[in-house]
């Protein structure tokens, strides 16, 4: 993995402006610590930073290679994981390869076939190729939205970069948030609307999106993918046989790397299976395979038990750990260096975030980085399979609005009186709700349950997982460490999409489906364990260290969050008993005081303004 920007200007020159794209590349660095690249031309500057995991010895970028027609140069940062068979489908139409990198077969599958090459691409990417005659800007994004892309676009220039940091490096870009920002962080955050950058004039490119932008037409995006609504023809068995067959063929393909792979384990279905998988891939090699867990100091003393979280991970880390016969790590984290990482993790995010789950993550990453370059970890599985309460409880089901945040009038009590008329006014989650159901591909004469089940699919493809891809590529990115997802290969979303959900469901079990697929990879206490959440503190310290930095920071009667942010409301928050759900059932009371902790330091670091 890497880290990418770029500046093109068609009005202005831009070889004196070196040391705004050294410090633009500086501010991505941590993505890609082995090699630093750049191209400069009179109207075009690509910036490069590089973690090396294929072919360390080639693969440099900004990568240039040039045909009859073109001279084309690319910025990457992804994995593909069909490298192979692209490489050969190109050398069959004559072109030569001089490295093993997967970057030289993207650039040259470009030059093939253009934008299209993105229908061969089966990967996590996020890209820009510059056509030095043709004076035009490709850029695209996976189809998931694994890998991140951030652009500023005004009528001088398009400025993009892998990191919001990289792109506010540049004098050009305004330190500012409407009360389009304002309502991003406090109405959906740590979420984000799809294609929002929260800065004033930031966009990101969408999941399954491409552009061009030149002179003559400014920029110009499109949707290349999105999982379609189609009829589903096999029957269970059938279906069973092909997850299985989509999920391990995604893990093997992901388990390719000329540097040193492990996997997360948390003892939990998703991540189990990824392991299984991956340990009997290795051992064919005769290879062992490390996995990596991670726990909290004093939880086996506060852990209680909950409708969310029915059971503790270590006992069944430790049971797979035994039947796998892997090289296992720990890492337990405590509450001060817990506390202390929350400003890390803004860091890392560029944005205020969810709290002790990033910074857990971002802790837990600088311990897996010590011993691999690379890790697979078990997001998305609940988003594709139906894993979520909100899927299997028809009450919750069928409510109105974002199953995982249905706060929004709380959430509103924190706004300053002329902020909260506002957004009042605005409507925005309500409209931005209404706006996915009706991007919804849909097939006529479903049941309603069926019906409602591709809404909640899309709500959490472009909302909830969204948020969890975000997350965890900033915080193992910070720790130039790269993480793949298997559950998100395109292939099986498109093909869960349209799995009826008596199929998900199973037996009754949540993801049943995925159960029955992987029973053989498991034991029967793993495969039949009730979904746990991500892993948290119960450490009722932390509430007491979360309060202490969110008090320490309003000491300041001029704190920037009070810019927009009621003081009021945050005294009631932080010593009344009120119990709180800000963000589905990660984000209880401590998070939510942690949040707007980091909010306050994400608006000093930044010297963010707010404009209304």
């Amino acid at each position: 993995m890497c880290g990418i920007a770029g500046v093109i200007s068609f009005r202005e020159e831009l070889y004196a402006q070196t040391k705004i794209f050294e410090k633009m590349q500086e501010e991505i660095g941590r993505r890609g610590p082995d090699q630093r690249g750049m191209l400069l031309t009179e109207h075009a500057a690509l910036l490069h930073t590089r973690l090396s995991v294929i072919d360390p010895q080639n693969g440099r970028q900004p990568m240039q290679f040039s045909d009859a027609q073109e001279t084309y140069t690319i910025v990457y940062n992804g994995e593909l994981y069909n490298t192979a068979e692209l490489r050969q489908k190109l050398m069959e139409m004559h072109y030569r390869f001089e490295t093993d990198s997967d970057t030289e077969v993207l650039l040259k599958a470009y030059a093939a076939f253009g934008e299209k090459c993105l229908d061969h691409l089966n990967g996590i990417f996020a890209f820009a190729v510059w056509e030095h005659h043709r004076e035009r800007l490709f850029l695209a994004r996976d189809r998931i939205g694994v890998k991140p892309l951030f652009y500023h676009l005004t009528d001088t220039h398009l400025i993009f970069a892998s990191e919001l940091k990289a792109i506010l490096a540049h004098p050009d870009v305004p330190h500012e948030i409407g009360i389009d920002g304002i309502s991003q962080l406090l109405l959906f955050g740590p979420g984000r609307t799809p294609g929002c950058g929260v800065f004033r004039g930031m966009e990101e490119l969408k999941a399954g999106f491409c552009g061009c932008y030149t002179k003559e037409e400014g920029l110009k995006t499109r949707c290349y993918w999105q999982m379609e609504a189609q009829e589903h023809t096999d029957n269970f068995a059938q279906t069973v046989e092909h997850v299985r067959y989509l999920l391990t063929d995604s893990i093997r393909r992901q388990l390719v790397s000329d540097v040193p792979l492990g996997t997360f384990l948390s003892g939990g279905l998703d991540s189990s299976i990824i392991s299984s998988v991956a340990a009997r891939e290795f051992r064919k090699d005769g290879r062992e395979l490390h996995t990596f867990s991670v726990d909290y100091r004093d939880n086996d003393k506060y852990f209680q038990k909950s409708k969310f979280q029915p059971n503790s991970d270590p006992d069944f880390i430790r049971r797979m750990q035994e039947y796998l016969g892997v090289h296992h790590h720990w890492t337990v984290i405590d509450t001060p260096a817990l506390a202390r990482a929350l400003f890390a993790a803004v860091d890392a995010r560029d944005l205020p975030g969810m709290a002790d789950v990033d910074a857990s993550l971002l802790l837990f990453c600088g311990e897996i980085r010590k011993e691999v370059t690379v890790a697979l970890s078990g997001e998305c599985a609940d988003e594709l399979f139906g894993g979520y309460p909100w899927y299997r409880d028809p009450e919750i089901r069928a409510a109105y609005g974002f199953p995982w945040s249905q706060s929004t009038a709380y959430r509103m009590t924190f706004a300053k009186p002329e902020i909260a008329e506002l957004l009042q006014q605005r409507g925005d989650v309500d409209r931005e709700y209404r706006a996915t159901l009706a991007r919804t591909s849909l097939l006529s004469g479903e049941s309603p349950t069926e019906q409602r089940m591709r809404e909640m699919m899309r709500l959490n493809a472009d909302w909830f997982m969204q948020t969890l891809l975000d997350r965890k590529d900033r915080m193992s990115m910070y720790n130039a460490l790269e993480v793949r997802v298997p559950f998100c290969d395109y292939r099986i979303a498109q093909y869960l999409y349209n799995v009826p959900w008596e199929f998900k469901e199973h037996g009754g079990y949540e993801k049943g489906l995925l159960r029955e697929a992987m029973r053989d990879y498991l034991p029967e206490e793993i495969l039949w364990r009730k979904k746990s959440p991500y892993p948290k503190t119960h450490n009722p310290n932390y509430l007491t260290a979360v309060t202490q930095l969110l008090e320490s920071r309003l000491q300041n009667p001029d704190a920037p969050i009070l810019q927009m942010i009621n003081r009021e409301a945050l005294e009631k928050l932080m010593y009344s008993e009120e119990s709180v759900q800000w963000y589905g059932q990660l984000m209880t009371k401590p998070q939510t005081i942690a949040y707007f902790a980091q909010m306050d330091y994400w608006m000093e670091k930044f010297d963010v303004k707010v404009c209304l």
